[in-house]
């Protein structure tokens, strides 16, 4: 296998050989969306859009719904009632869709056992990206690993849970998704890869017109990153709101206890 770990640092989150993506609908929409555990719904969505290029915000509480709706969004689970769709195609039990999308929403993405040199080479292979592609990938994350993922040695497991971290984000990319979701994914990481995350999701929504669907509790982060962003409280959608300077305060205001 070759050794990405001697691949030279760099600034860029997008490979220097991808040019911009022509535009594309890729529009996600939820109708008569919900999903109940024992009787007990636990989301509620009548309807929501979101569309090519959006960088979307979730937030809520604990137990608000926003793993379930992004667990609905990949076909992990199956919605109690109503559906969602990927460009006018739904994908509860489809394949069309997945080619489209990249995501991590926790360890349980990540085959542990394998080293990150290893998981990405097979994660390459899945979206049947060439060893080049997947050097000049590596290469361009380079500032985001920021030394610490390649060239260790170690398997997945044995890394701390920041870098796991880093590794499931990494790889959710790989394939060059044209939506990419991810869930806390600024959780576990030091301050200064989050704010090498951020620098990178916003490049990436810039460069290459990504729609990204991304939770986070931390609500500094989420609007930093986001042009729109979604409130949930148990299960329902209670806010709506185009990010603006007014918008941290808006939500500060909002979960103040």
């Amino acid at each position: 296998m070759q050794d990405y770990a001697q691949q030279p640092d760099t600034l860029s989150a997008v490979p220097p050989s991808l040019p911009p993506r022509a535009e594309a609908t890729n529009t996600i929409t939820a109708s008569n969306l919900t999903k109940k555990y024992g009787g007990v719904t636990v989301l509620n969505i009548p309807s929501l859009t979101i569309r090519n290029g959006e960088s979307f915000g979730l937030v809520g509480n604990n137990g608000a719904g926003k793993t379930t709706f992004f667990r609905l969004i990949l076909d992990l689970i199956e919605a109690s009632t109503g559906e969602i769709q990927v460009d006018g195609e739904q994908v509860a039990r489809r394949d069309a869709w997945k080619s489209k999308v990249g995501s991590f929403l926790d360890e349980g993405f990540l085959i542990d056992f394998l080293t990150p040199e290893e998981y990405f080479a097979f994660t390459a292979r899945v979206y049947q990206k060439s060893e080049g592609d997947l050097a000049a990938f590596l290469q361009s994350m380079g500032d985001f690993f920021n030394g610490e993922i390649l060239g260790s040695g170690k398997l997945i497991r044995d890394l701390s849970k920041g870098n796991q971290k880093k590794t499931g984000i990494a790889a959710a990319l790989i394939g060059d998704p044209q939506i990419l979701i991810l869930d806390e994914p600024f959780t576990a990481l030091d301050p200064s890869s989050q704010i090498r995350l951020k620098r990178m999701l916003n490049e990436l929504k810039t460069t290459r017109n990504m729609t990204m669907l991304i939770s986070s509790h931390d609500l500094n982060h989420v609007t930093e990153v986001c042009d729109r962003i979604v409130v949930l409280e148990k299960g329902l959608v209670v806010r709506d709101i185009h990010t603006s300077i007014n918008t941290l305060k808006e939500l500060e205001s909002y979960f103040a206890v």
